[in-house]
């Protein structure tokens, strides 16, 4: 038997998530900054040589256990797992020495779905890295990442952009460039010090509300699509703002990386209707007066975390605050690492 793990982290995104959805980026290039924290989506993989290859699948996120007698019974949703069947009929082989391989999947999250942390993209993540690490496959992270966005966008068929795949696959604070033919991925070299002092400055701090973005996405696909000319603004200034709060970040100006993001949730809320509610309005204005310089929602809206930027001597106040009214602030730290995988020695 080989045991197999990997792990992936979660990311928070600051600025641009958006306009790595298509059509935009095919179309105009969109441009995202975002991070991984220190958050993880976890899979492992048990392989049994000649076990009929029969797959369980174990999530214990959604308590269930899923058995797959032979490949084609999941080669169609049942609807339980239906991700994870898509990544099976891309990632398990057919033919082959190894096709006749017993499986079992084991796959749990530090943070379930609906939460704008880019869960459900980072387990697949994971998953392709756990099988990377079972077929031997000298796949670098571009093609991690790719593989992943085309299980859950093309195979699976849920909506959303590219940058919750990337930034799980390559970790760390990144400027993200999405074309037509190509992903580009600008690691950043910021000083420890800004680290330090912006991670201090953050809070994280959960709505206590999910969402559901596919929904979301799509209404802001259609909106691009129609050329709306308040989503198409919207978009193009939100790219812009990207790049200006990457300049800033290297330059260490964060109390203008803080207004930034405040601008860019003001524009994030004109992309399409749903991205805001008045329970999360009612999170923001709070903080807001409570003395938070900026802060937006890091997924695509609707509920989840919402991240929050602070002067440090209004930090403590800021979270009050959001407890105050009704939310819950919880602790993290920036992960500088992306897509780990590796082998467990059997107890024999």
């Amino acid at each position: 038997m080989r045991i197999l793990r990997s792990k992936a982290p979660l990311r928070i995104s600051f600025a641009g998530g958006g306009t790595d959805v298509s059509p935009y980026p095919e179309e105009k290039g969109g441009a995202v900054l975002n991070c991984t924290i220190d958050r993880f989506a976890y899979a492992t993989l048990e392989s049994v040589p000649d076990g009929g290859g029969k797959v369980e699948v174990e999530s214990l996120d959604y308590n269930v256990t899923v058995n797959y007698e032979k490949p084609s019974d999941f080669l169609e949703a049942t609807g339980e797992l239906d991700l994870v069947q898509a990544a099976l009929r891309v990632l398990r082989p057919q033919n082959g020495a190894s096709a006749s391989d017993a499986l079992k999947l084991f796959l749990h999250s530090d943070a379930p779905p609906g939460t704008g942390l880019g869960s459900s993209s980072t387990m697949v993540v994971a998953l392709v890295g756990a099988f990377q690490q079972y077929l031997r496959e000298p796949w670098t992270s571009y093609d991690v990442a790719e593989l992943a966005y085309q299980i859950e966008r093309r195979e699976f068929g849920m909506k959303g952009g590219r940058q919750d795949m990337y930034a799980a696959a390559f970790g760390g604070f990144n400027f993200m460039e999405f074309h037509r033919d190509r992903t580009i991925v600008n690691p950043l070299k910021i000083r420890p010090d800004v680290l330090n002092e912006l991670a201090y400055r953050l809070l994280l701090c959960y709505t206590g509300t999910s969402h559901y973005s596919n929904d979301i996405i799509e209404r802001q696909q259609q909106s691009y699509s129609e050329k709306r000319a308040s989503t198409v603004s919207a978009l193009d200034a939100t790219k812009q703002l990207a790049v200006d709060m990457k300049n800033e970040l290297l330059r260490g100006n964060l109390d203008e990386m803080g207004r930034l993001l405040d601008e860019g949730w003001q524009l994030k809320k004109r992309f399409t209707d749903g991205i805001t509610n008045d329970r999360i309005d009612a999170f923001y204005a709070a903080a807001r007066q409570a003395g938070a310089l900026g802060g937006k929602l890091v997924g695509a809206g609707g509920g989840g975390y919402l991240l929050l930027f602070c002067d440090f001597s209004r930090r403590a106040s800021v979270g009050k605050a959001v407890q105050k009214a009704g939310g819950r602030v919880e602790d993290f730290a920036l992960e500088p690492d992306g897509l780990q995988t590796w082998s467990v020695r059997s107890a024999g």
